[in-house]
């Protein structure tokens, strides 16, 4: 809510400034006015702050989860300090399906990712080792143009052996850490895979920066830069559990259960958030109403939603002469049931092609 929040404040403060300016009064008198302003601001939050006690539970029971993803990846400075990087550490998914209780902190990272070969890699590995890499694990490609003359035919599979014995050595040298996850950033060659699968070890390819970076925090890998400089203090061994689950349509990894975790994941399930949408879209013609009426728009409409929560009358609404407001089955106020159901029907179809329409790649 702070940007939202410093977006309205700044274009009001802005807004107020014009009319001073057409009254010439002079910048510095108007920096000053605004700056004793703030000072007083300051002040008056500095008397209403109250200090909290992270642990007491009872400051928190509607943010539960916030608390726990912030607590999960703190660190204590000491003095009664905590750094808490929530923009590199913290990531919240929002997975469509399941109920509002599903949502829940992961002592993790959960990516939307599944292992490079799923029917030859395991998808399930208790207290994994992990080996996380930004370098690519196939043959290297020259940067511009490379030319090769081939000769004999004999050429063209000596090239071809170079490629395998370069990948096998990338491997090997990868391997003799006996990981049971390796993670890169970059590419990864089928050859690889087939090595990786041959010895049981499950991958995955193309991840973000800020994913990779996430892992390395929660299970205590290094991220290296190259094969040959991996070292056994590099291997993240802090991850408990190692799972891909299909959740809908998609595929997800989770790296979980992980012992003191710098990063963790906010899983957030249930279409609470569109259906709720809906409902304000709803409240715009009521709202409309209230507004053509001349009458308190927000006193009316928080009246209106009052009396239909609690399911007083279905027939409540508002009446559209006086503003008041009244039942409409004995005002005999009413609207056709075709027209009123088409009505909805098309407005959620159109929002819904629009969407979509701004989903579909050009």
């Amino acid at each position: 809510m702070e940007r939202p929040q410093l977006l309205f404040l700044l274009v009001r403060c802005f807004m107020l400034l014009e009319a001073f300016i057409d009254k010439s009064y002079h910048p510095t008198v108007i920096c000053r006015a605004y700056n004793k302003a703030l000072e007083d601001a300051l002040v008056v939050l500095e008397k209403i702050a109250v200090s909290i006690d992270v642990n007491d539970q009872n400051w928190f029971q509607q943010n539960d989860l916030a608390l726990d993803a912030t607590t999960t990846i703190g660190v204590d400075l000491g003095q009664g300090l905590w750094e808490v990087d929530i923009k590199k550490y913290i990531k919240v998914e929002k997975v469509p399906g399941g109920q509002l209780e599903d949502s829940k902190v992961l002592k993790g990272v959960m990516i939307n990712k599944d292992v490079v070969v799923p029917g030859k890699m395991r998808r399930k590995i208790v207290n994994p080792r992990i080996i996380l890499l930004d370098s690519p694990i196939e043959y290297k490609k020259g940067e511009n143009q490379t030319n090769a003359e081939l000769v004999k035919e004999e050429d063209w599979s000596v090239l071809l052996k170079m490629e395998e014995e370069y990948i096998e050595n990338l491997c090997v040298q990868i391997l003799k850490f006996k990981p049971d996850l390796v993670i890169t950033e970059k590419g990864l060659s089928d050859l690889a895979c087939q090595y990786f699968s041959k010895a049981g070890v499950s991958a995955i390819r193309r991840l973000r920066k800020t994913d990779n970076n996430r892992i390395a925090k929660a299970c205590g890998a290094v991220i290296v830069n190259r094969a040959d400089e991996l070292e056994e203090s590099d291997v993240g061994t802090g991850a408990g559990l190692f799972e891909v689950k299909k959740i809908g349509d998609e595929f997800f990894v989770y790296i979980v259960e992980c012992k003191d975790p710098k990063a963790c994941t906010v899983l957030l399930r249930n279409l609470q958030w569109p259906y709720e949408a809906a409902a304000v879209a709803f409240e715009a013609i009521p709202r409309t109403l209230a507004q053509n009426c001349g009458v308190n728009v927000i006193r009316t409409m928080t009246a209106l939603q009052g009396k239909h929560a609690n399911g007083e009358n279905a027939w409540v609404g508002i009446d559209g002469n006086t503003g008041a407001i009244a039942d409409m089955k004995e005002a005999k106020i009413w609207d056709a049931f075709n027209v009123k159901a088409q009505t909805f029907k098309t407005a959620i179809e159109a929002a819904c092609d629009a969407d979509n329409e701004q989903m579909i790649p050009e």
